[in-house]
């Protein structure tokens, strides 16, 4: 972009900026009202301790950008009644019509009056009208903070409020006054429970009450008391247990600041006609478990075939399609068990995981046979999905490699493939791209390919030889995956196929705890263009043309007739031939390329990675919308055990670098360990604060002194430090010298801060520490190691502002990142040196970065 289409749009926000902070803010306050400018709260004539407190008043001030009422200015931007006042116009100025009409069409003017209507409500609809001062409100917002303190035990609270008048014309704020009073305190815990088998369920866990005598009355805790005895009772039989059924009464009459607190339970009742009657509770049982697998062929002139299994009955309308045992597996109840909610729930959960039936519906009746009322026969009725399902998609790609690509992905599904309810999916998918090459710098079109297919085959069950069931019970949602897949990439850095296979087990202890292991997890990676090195590491490749340079190298066995180093013959003979000594020179130029020989044949050399993980993951996150969670991740892999005890068994020797092969690769050995946490705060009107902290560390050895790259740590990027591009930042404070700079230590920690601005439109600051080092394996370069808790000042700072726009579904993100304190710098340089505009960095992407 030139100087001059810059300045224009500093130059458009600046104005439009001053066009709205000129607009008075009481542009569309009404004569005799007042705009709210501020709303305080004083409890006990002190500043509320609980954030939400601010949040209760239904009358809150319009909202602010950095001390601007931003929506509030926009919403004057429009006209009160543009539609009408448009219509007037064309009706009380015929001449003014008449000359528009010679211009545009009378349709093309109805269409700019209607385009004009259409951006007045959005106006509207973006902006926020003014919060004007109003007694219903305000009585409104009294009662809710009396209702707030009284459900915490304040029973006595009283609220007054005052009416301050600003200076200014038409502005007022309000101050409201709360005064709790004292406290009242649990003194003592009565029942009336009428049915005697709930009464004796409730002494049983009685002293588990999360009501306490001498604590404060609490309403949330009489609440979470009412639930967990609902629970309770439905988990033990009493199915016609509601959770309206169970009542507290408190007594607070004349008890000086007591509550008494009476549980109350009344016998079920239930309407016949227009008449209630009353019965006691009964604790139910399970007679019979009906299964139908195919309820949606169910017809009433059909008989089913019934078949028995174990305690089920299995009820079929056509032919058989699912093996017994993969439907009861799912089913948690049997013949003979208390009913309990909790099992009802853990089939509904295990049979949709089984992605081969639509959401299944379970209903229990009463038994026929019995004459107590206690029997249940439940039901199971299922309805089988389509077994074979087939998706397809285009999409477009842009990164530093290609400048536009177009895939197409495409997907097949088949369920219950051995009639257990397994999940076969194969997915191909394919890319075709135009590059810029890295050499010459032109664009080829279409020049680039990719290909790739995937198959995974996935059982609802634990696949080993042995019995885990005590350990891993089906309730946690034990599940088996083999995938393998295979991928292909012409034309594009070095050429790869990589072919990899996985035997994956996972399970679930409990809604917010998940575990997976990769038993196997094995990654073949073969680069086919080893010697398009230098075309495509064009640092790498400047560092060796720099220093041929500088010794004058005008051999062409060297050299093209530019006097740069030819590719791939005259790097690789040059590099070979100065370090022999063969060329004059000196030791720290030896050493420059002997560092871009080794990177060399690292990033240019096959991998064999056969390795097994251990993966934990604690998330209390409820669903997409939640803003107030934490997630923590532990991941620890260790590769090339098996092949290092297998090859040192048959006797396979070490080469001339000390290695051994398997299939002619130097398989990679290592053990590598994760650490991740990510923590978020919601406060009032959705201002949310994050946090996440990452740990990682690869330690190489045995068969390998170094990590695979696709196995070792970045930084930098829209998800990472964005002040700075991935893969530019690091290792240590060598300034990230080449094109992908990598290491096998890593540090993260960011901070952000979201805050609304207008509609769907959000906001946000943050920082982001990090950066990545060599520990324990070939690099020598003192830069990029990390030697100490002292290294710790080479953490790079970035911080900066970002605008985020949210679908609903997903957030479009713009950060932009700014270099606070670069490592890479002298000393006494690195704070705030590259803190402008032409050094940021601008981060697109989508969903919030953690």
């Amino acid at each position: 972009m030139g100087k001059t289409g810059l300045h224009a749009k500093i130059g458009l926000i600046i104005l439009l900026i001053i066009l709205l902070v000129s607009c008075s803010a009481i542009k569309r306050v009404p004569d005799g009202k007042k705009l709210l400018t501020k709303s305080t709260i004083l409890v006990d004539s002190a500043a509320p301790k609980d954030p939400r407190v601010q949040n209760l008043p239904v009358l809150q001030p319009n909202q602010r950008l950095l001390t601007i009422p931003l929506r509030l200015h926009i919403y004057n931007l429009a006209r009160p009644n543009r539609d009408s006042i448009y219509l007037n116009w064309m009706q009380e100025n015929p001449e003014g019509l008449e000359r528009r009409n010679a211009i545009l069409s009378e349709k093309q003017t109805m269409a700019f009056g209607q385009g004009l209507v259409k951006f007045n409500k959005w106006l509207k609809r973006t902006g926020e009208a003014p919060s004007l001062i109003d007694k219903v409100a305000i009585d409104k917002s009294k009662e809710r903070l009396r209702a707030w303190y009284w459900n915490q035990g304040w029973f006595n609270t009283k609220v007054d409020h005052n009416i301050i008048d600003s200076d200014r014309p038409k502005r007022a704020r309000i101050e409201y006054l709360v005064d709790r009073g004292q406290p009242y305190k649990i003194d003592s815990i009565t029942t009336q429970i009428a049915t005697p088998v709930i009464d004796s369920l409730y002494q049983l866990v009685q002293s588990e009450s999360i009501l306490k005598k001498g604590e404060q009355y609490f309403t949330p805790d009489i609440n979470a008391e009412r639930d967990r005895l609902n629970s309770y009772f439905r988990n033990h039989g009493a199915f016609h247990m509601e959770k309206d059924n169970i009542r507290f009464e408190g007594d607070t009459v004349n008890t000086n600041q007591k509550a008494n607190i009476t549980l109350i339970i009344k016998d079920r009742e239930f309407k016949i006609a227009d008449s209630t009657y009353s019965i006691p509770y009964k604790i139910h049982k399970i007679s019979e478990v009906n299964i139908v697998p195919d309820y949606q062929n169910a017809t009433s002139s059909q008989r089913p075939d019934t078949l028995k299994y174990e305690d089920y009955n299995i009820l079929r309308f056509g032919k058989r399609k699912y093996k017994r045992a993969s439907l009861t597996d799912a089913i948690f109840f049997h013949k003979g068990d208390v009913y309990r909610d909790i099992d009802r729930d853990r089939t509904y959960r295990r049979i949709t995981e089984l992605q081969s039936f639509l959401y299944p519906t379970i209903n229990y009746v009463a038994d026929p046979k019995d004459s107590t009322g206690t029997d249940l026969i439940a039901n199971v009725l299922l309805t089988s999905k389509k077994k074979f399902e087939f998706t397809y998609g285009v999409e477009t790609t842009h990164s530093n490699i290609q400048a536009i690509g177009v895939g197409l992905n495409t997907s097949l599904l088949i369920r219950n493939l051995f009639r257990g309810s397994e999940l076969l999916d194969i997915s191909f998918r394919g890319n075709i791209g135009a590059s810029t090459n890295a050499a010459n710098g032109d664009t080829r079109f279409f020049d680039l390919q990719e290909l790739g297919a995937d198959a995974r085959l996935s059982f609802p069950r634990l696949f080993l030889p042995f019995d885990v069931d005590n350990l891993i019970p089906k309730y946690m949602s034990p599940s088996t995956n083999f995938s393998v897949g295979y991928f292909s990439q012409t034309n594009i850095g070095l050429d790869k196929q990589s072919l990899n296979g996985a035997l994956t087990y996972n399970w679930r202890q409990t809604a917010i705890k998940s575990t997976r292991v990769d038993l196997i997890n094995a990654q073949y990676v073969r680069n086919l263009d080893p010697g398009n090195f230098f075309n495509v590491y064009q640092s790498s490749y400047s560092s060796v043309n720099n220093v041929a340079n500088d010794l004058n190298i005008i051999d062409p066995t060297y050299v093209n007739d530019a006097g740069n180093l030819t590719i791939p013959t005259g790097t690789n003979t040059f590099i070979n031939d100065a370090i022999a000594g063969n060329l004059g020179a000196t030791a720290d130029q030896r050493e420059t390329l002997r560092n871009v020989r080794e990177r060399r044949d690292r990033l240019s050399q096959n991998n064999l990675i056969i390795s097994s993980s251990y993966n934990w993951t604690r998330n209390n996150r409820e669903g997409i919308y939640d803003d107030d969670f934490s997630r923590f991740n532990f991941r620890i892999e260790s590769a090339g055990n098996v092949l290092s005890g297998i090859s040192s068994l048959v006797g396979i020797d070490k080469n001339s670098n000390n290695r051994r092969r398997v299939f002619g690769v130097e398989y990679s050995q290592y053990v590598k360990t994760e650490i991740d946490y990510i923590k978020h705060w919601q406060y009032v009107n959705n201002h949310v604060f994050a946090i996440r902290a990452f740990g990682g560390i690869a330690i190489p050895y045995g068969n390998s002194d170094n990590i695979p790259f696709i196995r070792s740590f970045f930084a930098g990027g829209p998800n990472d430090n964005r002040a700075w591009q991935a893969y530019e930042l690091g290792p240590g404070k060598t300034g990230g010298l080449n094109d992908f700079n990598e290491a096998n230590m890593k540090l993260a920690f960011n901070a952000e801060y979201r805050f609304p601005i207008a509609g769907a439109f959000k906001g946000a600051v943050f920082a982001d520490v990090g950066n990545i080092y060599n520990v324990l394996d070939s690099e020598d370069d003192p830069d990029a190691i990390f030697d100490g808790i002292e290294d710790l000042e080479f953490l790079a700072l970035g911080t900066g502002a970002g605008l985020r726009y949210d679908f609903g579904f997903f957030v479009l993100r713009f950060d932009m990142g700014f270099k606070t304190y670069n490592p890479a710098l002298e000393e006494g340089r690195r704070w705030f040196r590259e803190f402008k505009i032409s050094r940021s960095v601008l981060n697109v992407g989508i969903n919030y970065p953690f």
